[in-house]
């Protein structure tokens, strides 16, 4: 089976291959290339012609350590800081190491690039992100041009079929499941016309990126995501993309021109252009060591940040100094296309803004460019190799392009040759997908540019989910006429889709994903992957992996949004349910592995930096469900909730809202509703209006469910226990928090903490934005008065404890100004000051001068806190956050509605 289908005749024709590649980019004919070499029979399937791809739009060049000095360490090292910690080291390496030789084979290919007249040695270029020159360019400006030109000569002289002006649809399976081919539309007439098929044993994905989906890109208008659609309709997962690279400078043509637009290439800013604002104030200078050439992500964030300063609507780029020759001979393509536009580079500066680039994520492969379908493959803008991370570097892509594809080629033939094809399996039983109005093609680009672009915020991202959902749902009314038009548009509403539900569940800035309500970036919640996967409900499931690797092989259930309802209605069923639905938690058939605790949690629903908490105490994050359990076997005993088995109906179904009863800061909603997930019989609904963390005021609503009557009832304790205690812990420390804003200091819990719910508790003080002390008594040292006057002193307490355990950090509590120094001397890692008053705090924080952290404890009360805050001090240690905060009053009020039976639901 295919999966879901796109509405679609049937294939009229069909040929066979052994491999067919999707995308005459620089990724797809190189896979081609090798393939062919190695024998097989290969197929080109491109959506314009065969010179058409992307690759002939990419200015700047490619990167690669060829220069003097230069190393592919070197180029590893810029990579990741681009990456913003979300790359994998694994896939960059490779991409490194093999780049070099892979850059030389393309020169064998055929490509020229540039070279320096008297040594004949290539002429390397620098780039935002890039600590070396390193981009090798052609024809000044024109390198995409150059290298299509190379390979798509090599393509024709080595006679591989090719299919232009065609449309991919979906990916033919067979009976196992494998990749067996594609459906696809081509557009006119000639040797094939209208809808066929193209039979093969190896799928490779290279349909390059989806900048189509917002209303200002460089991309070509071919860029529509057909690949990464294709992908989630075939059930391959999609990971990272949120990331979208909204390339800085793009020239800006006026507020209301849309679509393509010219680039001003990143090579420009490296001979050493200027971005400035009107007055000539050059802004990026101060604002990274990198100033113009930092990388992309934090250019555009400076420019749009400039841009809202002055309510501009552009910035410009100053190259004025260049002269004409240098215009002329480096960068002629941006010079003949600034001059078609009435602007002259060479008198005067170019106006310039942000435009959606490039997509960092896509569908996920290993190194070797599998995806999680087998028999299709991956490679270039539309798949997610881990490469990239956050944030492409500059001139990476081409590369990737290269090494990846000559992966692919390496693996799929060879592979192919040790078994028989198989037919595909007729798709016509497959759910077909409705098909969008072409004329919402618009529609979808503006709500996306305003909603999802360089600026992002809950506010925005809900009201473009919304948004999404309504023209979804019009097309549920009425599904348009099958067509390229109307493909295209039900494509890019779908990849919409899932770049607006990864971006708001990322609830931090990093890379070019930046959120307003969340500026900074979180690595203790969010270094980590989303993954994504389209259900056959039409549905999509998102849930996260710290992995960049390949499989996990069980499909992410966590959190999973409905594309045709409102985007914040979670469908949840039992565990053990049939596969498809969501679970609020695995139970004994969720079917998840032991090995990997971690993606087994995320998958069965659990908040992540909850599970980050329960890892780093060394438990299991499964215990949330062992709670779950526990809290609904304690309150039936074996037996029934008999109130309430004797008043409600058992096929009675309810609306109920748990609302705040007071003002205060919320936690728990997740394990409420893994707790909602064990005392369920059928399947229930839940609306999340508030997430862990947010201040709510009383009559607040925070989560709606409809279920069942009697298991509602049944759960209603056991959530409000477990939710009450841990927004309590959250608005306790929501306080102190207010009280030392700006301080520079943190509060931070201790080990008074209730047995069993040590982590639950210490998760709900990071909810109200405090810090956490150590987890356990072997994770770090604490050296107090009663181990100073077993040891013989202070120090020689430190010294004994280093010796044993020398890993390990130290933190030694002090009651006096003179046990500091020698404590310090030994190297301890934190100092507490045990009922120290301010004054002496402040003379504590003066003597250590920065050597070591230290906090306060004890004397400290709310209406102090400030004064202890500014005498400098890390932290302010408050034992009665999860010792003896008061819980937050939360109820459940049935809503007011007539009893509503099963068979009516």
């Amino acid at each position: 089976m295919t999966g879901i289908r796109l509405t679609a005749p049937r294939p009229g024709w069909s040929v066979d291959a052994d491999v067919v590649v999707i995308g005459s980019g620089v990724a797809g004919l190189t896979v081609a290339l090798r393939c062919a070499a190695a024998g097989a029979k290969v197929t080109v399937v491109t959506k314009a012609l065969l010179d058409d791809g992307s690759t002939r739009w990419a200015q700047g060049g490619i990167a690669a350590a060829l220069g003097e000095g230069d190393t592919p360490a070197q180029h590893l090292d810029d990579t990741l800081v681009a990456g913003a910690g979300l790359c994998s080291e694994e896939a960059v390496h490779a991409l490194v190491t093999e780049g070099p030789d892979a850059v030389r084979r393309l020169i064998a290919t055929g490509a020229r690039f540039d070279t320096d007249a008297e040594t004949g040695e290539i002429l390397l270029t620098r780039e935002g992100g890039h600590h070396r020159r390193r981009i090798a360019h052609a024809g000044g400006d024109a390198t995409g041009a150059e290298i299509s030109r190379a390979l798509v000569e090599a393509v024709r002289d080595a006679g591989i079929e090719t299919i232009e002006h065609a449309l991919v649809l979906d990916l033919l399976k067979d009976a196992d499941g494998r990749a067996a081919g594609v459906s696809l539309h081509v557009m006119g007439e000639g040797q094939h016309d209208g809808v066929g098929a193209v039979r093969a044993r190896a799928v490779v994905l290279a349909t390059g990126g989806m900048g189509q989906v917002f209303s200002a890109t460089t991309n070509p208008a071919v860029s529509t995501g057909d690949g990464v659609a294709l992908a989630l309709r075939a059930g391959a997962e999609v990971s990272d993309l949120e990331f979208v690279q909204f390339h800085p400078t793009v020239l800006w043509l006026g507020p209301d021109v849309e679509g393509q637009q010219p680039l001003v290439s990143e090579a420009v800013r490296g001979e050493g252009a200027h971005l400035v604002d009107a007055d000539g104030h050059r802004f990026m200078v101060g604002a990274h060591e990198l100033a113009e050439l930092a990388p992309r992500d934090i250019v555009a964030k400076g420019i749009t940040r400039r841009m809202q300063e002055l309510g501009a609507e552009h910035m410009y780029l100053d190259a004025r100094h260049f002269g004409a020759r240098m215009w002329e001979q480096r960068f002629p393509t941006i010079l003949a296309a600034c001059r078609a536009h009435g602007i002259d580079p060479v008198t005067e500066p170019i106006p310039v803004a942000p435009a959606a680039h490039y997509a960092s994520g896509g569908v996920r492969t290993d190194l070797q460019g599998r995806t999680t379908v087998p028999g299709l493959y991956a490679c270039g803008e539309v798949a997610c190799t881990g490469v990239h991370g956050a944030n492409r570097l500059a001139s990476n892509s081409l590369l990737e392009g290269l090494v990846f594809a000559e992966r692919i080629a390496a693996d799929a033939f060879p592979g192919l040759t040790a078994e028989p094809a198989r037919p595909p399996v007729a798709a016509a039983d497959a759910p077909a997908s409705v098909l969008i109005a072409p004329e919402q093609r618009i529609a979808i680009q503006r709500v996306m540019t305003h909603g999802a672009g360089v600026l992002r915020s809950r506010q925005s991202l809900e009201a473009a989910a919304a948004e999404l959902a309504r023209i979804r749902a019009e097309a549920d009314g009425k599904s348009a006429e099958p067509g390229t038009e109307a493909w295209e548009a039900t494509n890019l509403l779908l990849v919409s889709q899932v770049l607006v539900a990864s971006a708001l569940r990322r609830e931090e800035t990093r890379g070019c994903h930046w959120r307003e309500d969340h500026p900074e970036r979180d690595d203790a919640a969010w270094r980590r992957h989303l993954l994504v996967t389209l259900r056959p409900d039409r549905t999509l499931a998102v849930s996260a992996t710290e992995s960049a690797a390949f499989p996990p092989v069980t499909t992410p259930e966590e959190n999973s949004v409905s594309t045709s309802e409102d985007p914040a209605l979670h469908q949840i069923a039992r565990p053990g349910q049939e596969p498809g639905a969501a679970s609020g938690g695995c139970g004994d058939a969720c079917g998840c592995a032991a090995g990997d605790v971690y993606d087994d949690a995320m998958e069965c629903g659990l908040d992540p930096q909850l599970v980050q908490l329960l890892e780093e105490a060394g438990l299991n994050p499964l215990q949330i469900e062992d709670l779950a359990h526990l809290a609904i076997e304690e309150d039936l005993d074996g037996g029934k909730d008999v109130t309430t088995f004797a008043t409600v109906p058992a096929d009675a179904v309810a609306t109920g809202d748990f609302t705040a009863r007071e003002d205060g800061t919320v936690a728990g909603l997740r394990v409420a509703e893994a707790i909602l997930s064990v005392a369920c019989t059928d399947e229930f609904e839940v609306e999340r209006h508030v997430e862990d963390g947010d201040r709510v005021v009383a009559g607040q609503k925070l989560l709606t469910v409809r279920t069942r009557t009697r298991d509602l009832l049944t759960a209603e304790r056991s959530m409000l226990n477990i939710m009450c205690r841990l927004s309590g812990i959250a608005t306790a420390t929501r306080a102190w928090a207010d009280a030392l804003e700006g301080t520079g200091a943190a509060v931070r819990d201790t080990r008074k903490t209730t047995v069993g719910l040590r982590a639950l508790e210490k998760y709900a003080v990071r909810c109200g934005g405090g810090v956490n002390h150590r987890m356990s008594l072997s994770d770090a040292a604490l050296v107090k008065d009663n181990h100073v006057i077993a040891a013989g002193g202070v120090a020689e307490a430190f010294k004994a404890v280093r010796l044993e355990f020398p890993e390990l950090p130290i933190e030694v509590e002090v009651d006096r100004i003179d046990q500091i120094l020698p404590v310090l001397d030994e190297g301890a890692d934190l100092i507490m000051l045990d009922n120290f008053t301010p004054e002496q705090t402040r003379e504590a924080v003066a003597l250590v001068a920065g050597r070591s952290k230290l906090e306060s404890s004890g004397r400290l009360t709310l209406a102090n806190a400030r004064a202890y805050a500014e005498t400098g001090v890390d932290y302010l240690a408050v034992g009665a956050l999860t010792h003896s905060s008061p819980i937050l009053d939360i109820g459940l009020d049935l809503r007011d509605e007539p009893v509503q039976r099963e068979e009516d639901a």
